[in-house]
């Protein structure tokens, strides 16, 4: 799908709001319910069909900036106007907050599809009584996992929790998937994945792992490369920061999220 519609978009000038919507996806996502007729919701589904016919998208709600509706169509943000006429691709970056921008909704959607993820399937670095946890999709060969991997000891000592979850960047079938199924497959998955982070050869194990799912999960939340950090709250922290910088990020989200209630 994701193929299907970068195709549809490079060649297309501006969206209109003719189509008929394409049946929405099931599921408790806020995408599955009916969009009233003539409503902004309405006119980017229709914008959406009529470059993708059939696009479900897994979700639809407010942008975080007026006029335009945020949408996670196959693991790409995008944002229609609310008349269904433009649609960007890029997600805006938050200045102020220092982060992706990303509504309340979005956010929220992020964060029961993470919840979903049995901690036994994640490889936790974590501290006796962390302050903060953050869920990572990472891969065994990227430089800057490799990079923030060195650094878990210094995470764990600020208070965070490092939780990891497999996203084989090269795709499935590549020697990094494998690799990376052998990781989850291990007896000692930390040790596993410390050293293949390390550049040594992880013996090659197979078993019923979940990087598969774990990959599936990433590209539908919108993952587009490693690592991608998450907060709790389901807000995308970006890529690699160092252990100073992830922990003043998240005690500026902790104190606005506290000014918010």
């Amino acid at each position: 799908m994701y193929r299907i519609l970068a195709t549809a978009l490079l060649g297309a000038f501006s969206l209109g709001a003719c189509a008929q919507p394409a049946p929405p996806a099931g599921g408790a996502s806020p995408a599955a319910k009916p969009a009233a007729a003539g409503s902004a919701e309405q006119h980017a589904r229709q914008a959406l069909a009529q470059l993708v016919p059939g696009a479900q998208p897994d979700y639809i709600g407010d942008a975080p900036f007026a006029g335009f509706r945020e949408v996670l169509l196959s693991g790409q943000v995008l944002y229609v106007s609310d008349d269904g006429r433009f649609l960007m691709q890029s997600q805006p970056f938050d200045i102020q907050a220092r982060r992706p921008a990303a509504s309340p909704g979005l956010m929220a959607f992020r964060r029961q599809a993470l919840e979903g993820v049995p901690e036994q399937e994640r490889i936790v670095f974590s501290p006796p009584n962390p302050k903060y946890t953050i869920s990572v999709f990472t891969d065994v060969e990227c430089g800057y996992c490799r990079r923030m991997h060195q650094e878990i000891a210094e995470y764990n000592r600020l208070g965070i929790a490092v939780e990891y979850l497999a996203f084989p960047r090269m795709g499935m079938g590549s020697d990094d998937f494998r690799d990376m199924v052998s990781v989850w497959c291990s007896a000692d998955r930390k040790r596993a994945l410390t050293q293949a982070k390390a550049g040594t050869r992880v013996p090659g194990k197979q078993c019923t792992s979940p990087v598969a799912m774990h990959y599936a999960l990433g590209q539908r939340i919108g993952v587009t490369g490693t690592p991608a950090v998450f907060a709790q709250d389901g807000s995308q922290l970006g890529g690699y920061m160092p252990p100073q910088q992830m922990i003043q990020a998240l005690e500026r989200m902790s104190a606005e999220a506290g000014g918010a209630r």
